[in-house]
């Protein structure tokens, strides 16, 4: 995930609120929202969010972290199987 780049004070926020969400909507990048020159909350694309999300379920799920970090070993290792086998 790339870093925040932009930040706005909350002021002007509230006057570009609009604006901001194209942005997101354009680029998929985030955008801080400041309170007297602290990021106090964030702004993302929908898509954005749900992908984290995705992600973070995908890293509670003890089970399927297992698989992959053993899939993981397998593609260092070179050890592939068929399709056919797999199927």
């Amino acid at each position: 995930m790339q870093p925040i780049e932009t930040f706005i004070p909350i002021t002007k926020a509230k006057a570009k609120l609009l604006d901001m969400v194209r942005q997101i909507q354009d680029t998929n990048d985030a955008i801080a929202i400041t309170k007297n020159g602290v990021p106090e909350a964030v702004i993302l694309s929908f898509d954005k969010f749900d992908g984290l999300l995705e992600t973070i379920d995908i890293l509670a799920d003890a089970e399927t972290m297992k698989q992959i970090r053993e899939s993981a070993i397998d593609i260092n290792e070179s050890q592939f199987i068929d399709i056919d086998e797999a199927f």
